[in-house]
């Protein structure tokens, strides 16, 4: 995510802020724009500083989810573009739920942000009520809540939020690491598999690296959380990591997909920031991250993921400095970089969203 700066003192302000913290001007995010605007209040709305034919209203969800996007007078509603997507969200009187549901919505807004830039379309389930795209941020402190994708409705057990929670999980499925941010975008690829795969004309493709996926999806799942991480004492037989970006990925293509685009999301993400703020990484990192893998000329992601190998090891040993794990404690494998591949073609082939989507639980 790209640092912004606001346009009344020049003070640099960031994606989430309402507010420069330097001059007080209210901020906002105008999504067509893609960046954070200094505001003026006036009647009927705000416009932007200097720009006082552009008119804007604040989203209605400004307190309850801590939205700083504008709409546009001729937007129909009251909520932004990101909070009309989310269909169902905790009573106000959930207090507990509603904290939680401000961070989902949080990392919700991120989430479309890159998927803006990627140029990955998002259509409302209410403009579309067979392919379009819906949220269901519950709380599991009443109900049961299973996270995961169905026919394009995504829910969210709004418990991810909570750090001890999380982390239990983490531990108990043996993560690396879990996130919000990470559930939505790996939910979202679930979303994505039918228009950039399947009709795509990239189905026996697809085949070839993550597996048919018109094997029984239940059986999948009822054998992976039977049979649980176990390793082959086969020794020509390799393990999960030779193959899959997680142990997760290992269940079904579909959650193999899901995982791979997920874990591009966050490299793409992750290059993005070091570049708007002017990370650059230099030797030794550059000889190493060539040592660890040197891209065929095929390999179309082979340059995104030796500048990220760069990065990531500059970053491990940063954290490392200060007494704290690896900040990216993935290992990713020439097969793991292949499925990568893939998943960047998909993206950057410019394929719009139709299409019924499939289902998936996390």
């Amino acid at each position: 995510m790209q640092p912004f700066s606001c346009s009344v003192c020049g003070q640099v302000v960031f994606f989430d802020n309402s507010t420069c913290l330097r001059c007080g001007s209210p901020l906002g995010y105008v999504r067509r724009e893609r960046r954070v605007v200094a505001l003026v209040e006036v009647d009927g709305g705000v416009h932007q500083a200097g720009v006082p034919e552009t008119l804007y209203r604040r989203c209605a969800n400004q307190k309850v989810a801590r939205c700083n996007w504008l709409l546009d007078p001729e937007d129909v509603g009251d909520l932004c573009a990101s909070c009309r997507l989310t269909t169902v969200r905790p009573r106000d009187d959930e207090f507990d739920a509603i904290e939680a549901f401000a961070d989902a919505e949080m990392a919700k807004r991120r989430l479309l942000h890159q998927l803006d830039i990627l140029g990955l379309p998002l259509i409302a389930r209410d403009d579309d009520d067979t392919g379009g795209v819906a949220f269901e941020f519950l709380s599991s402190r009443q109900q049961q809540v299973m996270t995961g994708h169905d026919g394009g409705v995504i829910t969210l057990d709004l418990s991810e939020s909570d750090d001890a929670h999380r982390e239990f999980m983490r531990q108990q499925l043996g993560e690396p690491y879990r996130t919000v941010l990470g559930h939505l975008r790996h939910e979202i690829g679930h979303y994505y598999w039918p228009s950039l795969v399947l009709d795509a004309g990239r189905i026996e493709s697809f085949r070839a690296l993550f597996g048919d996926e018109r094997n029984s999806y239940q059986e999948a799942l009822n054998d992976h959380y039977d049979d649980g991480d176990a390793e082959s004492s086969d020794p020509d037989r390799p393990t999960w990591t030779n193959t899959h970006v997680s142990e997760y990925a290992t269940m079904h293509p579909w959650e193999d997909w899901a995982e791979t685009f997920a874990h591009y999301l966050h490299i793409r993400a992750g290059l993005h920031t070091a570049r708007s703020y002017g990370i650059k990484i230099g030797e030794p990192a550059l000889t190493a991250a060539r040592e660890t893998y040197a891209p065929d000329d095929d390999v179309e992601v082979g340059q995104t993921v030796q500048a990220w190998l760069g990065l990531t090891l500059g970053l491990n040993a940063m954290s490392r400095s200060i007494g704290q794990g690896d900040l990216y404690p993935f290992v990713l494998s020439a097969g793991v970089i292949n499925k990568l591949d893939f998943v960047h073609r998909c993206v950057t082939g410019g394929h719009p969203v139709s299409g019924q989507p499939v289902s998936g639980t996390r």
